[in-house]
């Protein structure tokens, strides 16, 4: 795929009467209830660019999980902000959303278009849309027919058919700690709760044939397959993320395409010769260096 320029990632606006951004408009909080927290990316997306959050902060009061997905409708178009982007949002139609949950994750290779569903011409999920709506599981617990092998995150890149992601910012970070080497190593695997606090998600669409699409959606650097298939993209499509119950605020996390910089290079170079990066404190480097290799 052609490579494309960065651009600064933010939420847009529009948003629910429940959402708090920040100055940046990088971070939003659900500052009240367990709803009315949908969120929208500023800009559309373009093909095998991934809008990518990280969980920030938990409210274990609630139960349900984040929600992201993809939408056609233009935010600016909406009268009013749904209160639930799960049904509220998909039964407007054009917006494809799923409940990120261990699941979802199991399963979503399972179905092809000509056992579970219609082919997506006509903007239908290949099997996909009830698992989003978090309504029913794999009848064997969903542990059947998944045999795609885990990546152990030994290349620098994640590849989406025909989409390179750089790895560096996929993988959820642990906040320092006695046992956060510990922490990272389960976030690098993948073996954590998908929902867990600094888990990282992202959504992105792969061009499937003329003026068609697939959504993936991505845990911790792992590519969870499909999860809608034969999106159109005539209409540009924005990311949709649902701030809602348990997970209470979310960051986005800026992602570099094309030739890294100068820091990130440095940086790799300097957590490739340690045993881990929170060792990076015994190291005779100015304060404001050890803290960008630490952490972005």
């Amino acid at each position: 795929m052609e490579p494309f320029s960065d651009q600064f990632m933010k939420f847009h606006p529009i948003h629910g009467k429940h959402v708090q951004l920040d100055h940046s408009d990088t971070q939003a909080t659900r500052v009240e209830s367990f709803a009315n927290g949908v969120c929208f990316s500023k800009h559309s997306l373009r093909p095998g660019e991934i809008f990518l959050i990280e969980i920030e902060e938990k409210d274990m009061g609630w139960c349900g999980h984040l929600r992201v997905g993809l939408t056609a409708r233009d935010p600016m178009s909406l009268e009013v902000v749904p209160e639930y982007s799960i049904p509220d949002l998909t039964d407007q139609g054009d917006s494809w959303v799923f409940a990120i949950t261990r699941s979802h994750n199991k399963v979503i290779e399972e179905v092809d278009a000509g056992a579970g569903g219609q082919e997506a011409g006509d903007g239908a999920l290949a099997g996909g849309q009830r698992l989003g709506r978090g309504e029913v599981e794999d009848a064997d617990g969903g542990e059947s027919s998944n045999t795609k092998p885990k990546v152990f995150f030994t290349d620098s890149h994640l590849y989406i058919e025909n989409v390179r992601i750089p790895r560096d910012k996929l993988v959820g970070r642990s906040r320092p700690g006695r046992f956060s080497h510990i922490l990272d190593d389960l976030f690098k695997t993948n073996t954590l709760p998908p929902t867990a606090r600094r888990s990282r998600i992202g959504v992105l669409y792969v061009p499937k044939g003329r003026d068609l699409a697939d959504m993936h959606i991505v845990i911790n650097g792992e590519d969870m397959g499909a999860s809608a298939k034969g999106i159109p993209t005539i209409q540009p499509l924005y990311a949709v993320v649902d701030v809602f119950a348990a997970t209470k605020c979310v960051r986005i996390v800026q992602v570099e395409y094309g030739f890294s910089s100068l820091q990130t290079l440095c940086r790799m170079v300097i957590q490739k010769h340690i045993i881990h990066r929170m060792a990076i404190d015994w190291l005779d480097l100015p304060e404001a260096l050890k803290h960008y290799c630490k952490y972005e």
